[in-house]
């Protein structure tokens, strides 16, 4: 009997991954459409778009997909998407600013806010929050490429301005007008990174309980599952004990 219970939850949880997987790829192709039809179609020609090719990549996104995203733009068929970016506060003070890409913009400020609202939070003015946030360039790298000292001398000669290194990986931190050219850098000697991006990066962390920080984490995946919604970040942590009991859920 517990063997089928547990064969019923693998299934769910491929089945909700799957469901996931495919949400991604079409956020990275709205990021990929929008990023060449501001742009030129040529991806070494076009920073935002390389970046946007590189994440979709990473995401082991079909070629056929990327280039149908951006044959898109070319094309001149594409919806027209305004990007937007959200402010607010979550439970136990916890900061968030969610980057959204929409075409209809009353109906993404109301849901996020409706998010926010029902997980204990509230929705802020734009800059109300962001001043607790740096924008950077964030290039990643799976730990194995290199050891931690060979990656800090790659990322210092690329022009990065930080590195973390641990054993799920390396981060190395860049300003964001610096992005392209570090991540260039760094690919040429360490191949495709698993990410390369601009991101707001929280200048203090703040430590929350497990049971505001399972709000946190359940209202920061209903943001992030919305169809409008590109990006979500945050300055909260939660204790291993709390991630390892809702991973086994």
């Amino acid at each position: 009997m517990s063997g089928h219970s547990q064969f019923k939850n693998i299934m769910h949880r491929k089945g909700r991954q799957d469901a996931q997987k495919s949400k991604l790829f079409s956020k990275l192709a709205r990021e990929i459409t929008v990023a060449a039809k501001l742009g030129t179609p040529d991806p070494d020609m076009n920073p935002r778009l390389r970046l946007a090719v590189l994440a979709a990549r990473a995401e082991n996104m079909p070629k056929d997909n990327i280039q149908r995203a951006i044959n898109k733009a070319a094309g001149g068929d594409s919806d027209n998407y305004e990007e937007i970016r959200y402010e607010g506060y979550g439970s136990g003070g916890a900061a968030f600013i969610v980057e959204a890409m929409t075409d209809n913009r009353n109906r993404s400020a109301s849901d996020i806010r409706s998010i926010f609202t029902k997980h204990g939070g509230n929705m802020a003015e734009t800059g109300a929050v962001a001043f607790m946030f740096d924008r950077v360039g964030v290039v990643e790298f799976n730990a194995d490429v290199a050891d931690a000292d060979t990656v800090l001398e790659a990322a210092i000669d690329a022009g990065a301005e930080d590195v973390e290194s641990s054993e799920d990986g390396h981060e190395i931190y860049c300003a964001q007008g610096d992005l392209n050219e570090v991540s260039s850098a760094l690919e040429a000697r360490f191949g495709p990174p698993r990410k390369s991006a601009l991101i707001w990066k929280a200048q203090n962390m703040i430590s929350v309980d497990d049971e505001t920080g399972e709000k946190l984490l359940r209202m920061s995946e209903l943001l992030e599952d919305h169809d409008d919604v590109q990006n979500v970040f945050s300055n909260f942590e939660v204790s291993d004990a709390l991630l390892e009991k809702l991973s086994n859920e």
